[in-house]
């Protein structure tokens, strides 16, 4: 492939520059990418370097009295007759039928120049082993001269903002949820949930991972601790609502449930700290390529990401470029983005699990859309019951405190209005957890010491 456009020829070259001064938006696409040094002859190149010195400048295409008046500043009688000889083609072609044409093809030249460049600056960090800043190097060759919009036009799109298809959501497993977060979770967004070690996030995430299915949605679920057979086993637990430990007594069963989804799940296991954000990339556009597009994607979990490239940040802010790059990708794929983030120690025995109580970084709550934490006490798990507590809320109110029961055996979760009747039940199991374990606790002593106390 040449690096210049002679291979197209002279008229090719004449019509490119009179599509840069006729189309104002064809230029602001192509300028960043598109090179004086293109082009065959030294008029043309002078042409085009000003042309794109004066939009960078003026942010329009200049005029013939500016070329005049930059011409006078040429010294050469020579390259004067030259440029002036070019304009008056350039003029000539000013409405020339092909003219989409040449700019199509010009925007795909220019391009693969970025890519090839690319490649080529990629030498020495293919010699280091640095695969990340590779990656995010033809990325960003590829994503070169996407077309620019004008933005978002505020006055005129008043109806549309308030259709209810403007955020098209996808709903989680618990009506009061969908509530608060105006129908569900949508392109874009990062959705993060906060528990203890064993505190049930990871089968909050199933839980909406399995909705999602029964929606017929595409869901890639990655688990960075746990084999993807294990993670199958779970999501067959709570669509079934058969306990994990007797799955292998129902495999028709299951069977016959899982035929009935209308969805896909791909569970998708890397080891710890062993995935960055662009090996999920990878993956995903992996399965694009092969025709599977995700509608939702689960992280399960963030903070056990490795940071894309070599970093040297302190732990806090590697994991805030975690979860920054996540949110990067809801947008670049247009899905929800589920994950979860560790809680503290002082998160162990609250009833609530606050945003100052996540751990490593505060910063992740900042970058979230919708934060939710689960709180799970010793006696909540005898109990079967939890407290989410809404964190943050980009949609809608937050600081609510939602009572749940529990069933860890199947997965399932449910999660209820603190003032219904099924969430003033929990309520009350919960303010009685106390007598509920001192209760456990003798009868496990009644059964270890044969039925007798004394």
């Amino acid at each position: 492939m040449s690096d210049k456009l002679a291979a197209y020829g002279t008229s090719f070259q004449i019509k490119i520059i009179s599509a840069l001064l006729s189309d104002k938006l064809y230029l602001q696409q192509i300028s960043d990418i598109i090179l004086p040094e293109f082009f065959e002859s030294e008029s043309n190149n002078w042409i085009v370097e000003t042309i794109l010195e004066y939009f960078k400048e003026y942010k329009s295409p200049p005029t013939i009295d500016v070329f005049k008046t930059k011409a006078l500043a040429v010294s050469r009688d020579v390259m004067k007759l030259a440029i002036v000889d070019s304009l008056r083609e350039v003029m000539k072609h000013m409405e020339s039928d092909d003219l989409q044409y040449i700019k199509d093809e010009t925007l795909r030249f220019c391009k693969n120049q970025c890519i090839k460049r690319a490649i080529l600056d990629s030498a020495d960090d293919l010699k280091r082993g640095d695969y990340d800043k590779i990656k995010v190097r033809i990325d960003g060759a590829m994503r070169a001269g996407e077309p620019v919009t004008e933005g978002y036009n505020y006055v005129e799109s008043v109806e549309q903002r308030y259709q209810e298809a403007t955020r098209d959501t996808i709903p989680t497993p618990w009506p009061v949820i969908n509530e608060i977060a105006g129908g569900g979770f949508a392109k874009g967004e990062l959705i993060i949930m906060v528990a203890g070690p064993g505190g049930g996030k990871s089968t909050a995430l199933m839980n909406i991972g399995a909705q999602a299915v029964r929606k017929g949605k595409t869901v890639v679920h990655y688990t960075l601790e746990l084999y993807e057979n294990y993670i199958s086993q779970r999501y067959d637990a709570i669509v079934t609502g058969i306990a994990t430990q007797n799955l292998k007594y129902h495999v028709e069963e299951i069977k016959h449930e899982l035929e009935k989804l209308p969805g896909k799940l791909i569970p998708q296991y890397y080891p710890t700290k062993t995935a960055s954000c662009n090996t999920l990339r990878a993956h995903i556009n992996k399965l694009i390529i092969n025709g599977t597009k995700p509608d939702l994607i689960i992280v399960d979990y963030a903070d056990l990401l490795k940071v894309s490239g070599k970093s040297k940040d302190a732990h806090h802010l590697e994991l805030e470029n975690i979860y920054e790059d996540l949110r990067g990708m809801a947008g670049e794929y247009e899905v929800p983005i589920f994950t979860a983030s560790q809680a503290g120690r002082s998160g162990a025995e609250t009833d609530i699990i606050s945003g100052e109580q996540v751990a490593g970084a505060y910063a992740k709550i900042m970058i979230g859309d919708f934060v939710i934490s689960l709180s799970r006490k010793v006696t909540d798990k005898i109990s079967g019951t939890g407290r989410f507590f809404i964190i943050k809320n980009r949609f809608g109110p937050d600081g609510l405190t939602l009572p749940s029961k529990i069933n860890m055996s199947n997965g399932q979760m449910q999660i209820f209005e603190e003032t219904s009747v099924q969430g003033t039940s929990v309520k009350k199991t919960m303010d009685s957890g106390e007598e509920v374990l001192r209760k456990t606790l003798s009868q496990k002593f009644k059964e270890i010491n044969g039925g007798s106390l004394g």
